[in-house]
This record gives structure tokens, C-alpha cells and sequence, in this order.
């Protein structure tokens, strides 16, 4: 994919004072909702390209809930390994910064005071997150890539570890405070192979994920199922040819405030875009 955004700067590395490193922003300085970007419509485009989406790999972007702050990792040119970066907005604009080495695949929690990281989290303090925690053993058992959570504390997960790892989504419920033990969804979830890169909804009205499947576009698609009214869940639905292509599509979200869907699409080994697109595409799914 080239680059729709260039400019000769000189950018270089400064210690910010919570100890972490701050990286110049080119200027002129963004401002703005989403780094200013236009926002998309009905047909997905590249997040900030040459920003945030490059040639390379960019993966996993998450945002606080005030939408003034978002994590994604970005592969390092010298060493091809993974780091977490962050976008924050202050009052001059937009401002990058590296947090750490990968640790587990980020995910933001909707109250903004958890970011899970597979079988791993950080506890939002007064002085910026906690240090790396473990989930109970019920969960350290699987093998996690990517763990979400609803509003109301469920979560949602995959597991590379089952079916011969042929993966499978399992989702755990808050009750009286304590997670349940995690249970498979049904075979509408579970069909095909590599179904991994869960996303519950806030309000669990429907579940997304990518899975591999003979009805798919291409190599990973995109699937929804929205709940209905009993409580149980509908038949999986392919996203459609709109948002899955013959390459890759992974890792899907959705923005805090509810108006775009987020997700991942690999043209090729060794690349990943971070993808954007109205949510009403979505809606044009949900069965009548």
C-alpha cells in the first residue's frame, strides 16, 4: 500500500517525563478527532496512512474510551519485533510515544480501567497502568491471542490450543463479582478452523470474529452473529465481499464512541493494515 502522506522531517526520540519515549510528531502538528483524519464511509480505507498504516506492519489498535488515546503495535524496522505505541492527544495536538515491548494482544476494556493482553492485564492507576498481571488459571490454561471484555464484564476469547489448534472462541460471565469457568460458544462460532481474534460488543448484542471457512472470500474473513431476543445467538454471517477480499481479514473492533468498525487486513506475509469503516455496515447485516 503506498503512502498517501509525506513530508521530509527529521524525527527523533525524546524522554517524556513518565520515563517513557516520546517520538517527535512530523509537522505540521495533528489535531483533532482521530488524529483529524476523514472519516470513512460504507467502503473500508487505510487509519491514517503514513501515519499509523504503512507498508509494514501495524496491528491490534485500541482506544481509551475518550478516544484522546490509542495503543497499536508497530513492527520495528531493525529488529521486525512488535513494539506498542501510543497516540495521545494534548492541548497542541497529537503526540507518539513508545510503551513497550509486545506483551499479549491490547484490548481496552469499554470503562477504560483495564487493558487486557491475552492472558494477561494492566489495572488503570492514578499514575497510568499497573504492572503486567496474570489472569486465574482458569484462563492461564488456554492459549489466548486475544481476550475482550463487554460493559458487563464478560469475556470473550480465542483458543489456539484447541481442537487440534484448529482454534475455538470461549466466553466467560461475571457473576456476583467472579468470572465463571470459560464455556465454548456453539458451532456457528466454532465451525471451520482458525477462528480466533474475538470481539464482544459492549452490550453483547453481537459477537465478530475472523475465522477460515469454505464459504469465505478468501484466506481469513470476518464474521458476525447477533444475538436475538431470547438470548441465544443467530447464525454466523460473512461480512460480505465489501470488507473481505482474498487477503487476510482479522482482528475486528469497534470504536468506543460506536461509529466505526475497526479491523486488520494482510495483503501478504509480513504486512498488516489497520482498516476503518462506517458501522452501518454492520446494521445492514443484523437480520430483520
Amino acid at each position: 500500500m503506498k503512502c498517501v502522506w509525506t513530508m521530509i522531517v527529521s524525527v527523533f526520540v525524546l524522554f517524556a517525563g513518565d520515563g517513557a519515549l516520546e517520538v517527535q510528531t512530523p509537522q505540521p502538528m495533528l489535531k483533532g478527532p482521530y488524529l483529524g483524519q476523514k472519516p470513512p464511509g460504507m467502503t473500508p480505507e487505510p487509519f491514517a496512512p503514513g501515519i499509523v498504516t504503512t507498508e509494514r506492519w501495524e496491528y491490534c489498535l485500541t482506544f481509551m474510551p475518550d478516544l484522546k488515546t490509542f495503543y497499536y503495535f508497530e513492527e520495528e524496522q531493525e529488529t521486525d519485533k512488535d513494539l506498542l505505541m501510543i497516540f495521545e492527544e494534548k492541548a497542541d495536538g497529537w503526540h507518539k510515544s513508545f510503551d513497550s515491548a509486545r506483551v499479549g494482544q491490547p484490548f481496552i476494556a469499554p470503562d477504560g480501567k483495564t487493558m487486557h493482553l491475552g492472558r494477561r492485564y494492566k489495572e488503570r492507576t492514578a499514575d497510568g497502568w499497573s504492572e503486567v498481571k496474570e489472569l486465574a488459571p482458569m484462563f492461564t490454561a488456554h492459549k489466548i491471542m486475544r481476550l475482550t471484555a463487554s460493559a458487563k464484564g464478560t469475556y470473550v476469547f480465542d483458543d489456539m490450543g484447541a481442537e487440534g489448534g484448529r482454534g475455538m472462541i470461549r466466553y466467560a460471565r461475571l457473576v456476583n463479582g467472579q468470572h465463571e469457568q470459560p464455556k465454548k460458544f456453539g458451532p456457528q462460532v466454532n465451525s471451520g478452523r482458525a477462528n480466533a481474534h474475538p470481539f464482544i460488543a459492549p452490550d453483547e448484542s453481537y459477537l465478530m470474529w475472523d475465522s477460515r471457512r469454505e464459504i469465505g472470500h478468501g484466506n481469513a474473513d470476518l464474521y458476525i452473529c447477533f444475538k436475538r431476543a431470547d438470548g441465544t445467538w443467530g447464525e454466523a454471517i460473512n461480512l460480505g465481499d465489501t470488507i473481505n477480499t482474498e487477503a487476510s481479514e482479522f482482528c475486528p473492533s469497534l470504536t468506543p464512541d460506536g461509529k466505526y468498525l475497526i479491523f486488520h487486513r494482510s495483503l501478504r506475509r509480513g504486512t498488516a493494515d489497520i482498516m476503518w469503516v462506517d458501522v452501518k455496515i454492520l446494521e445492514s447485516l443484523r437480520p430483520k
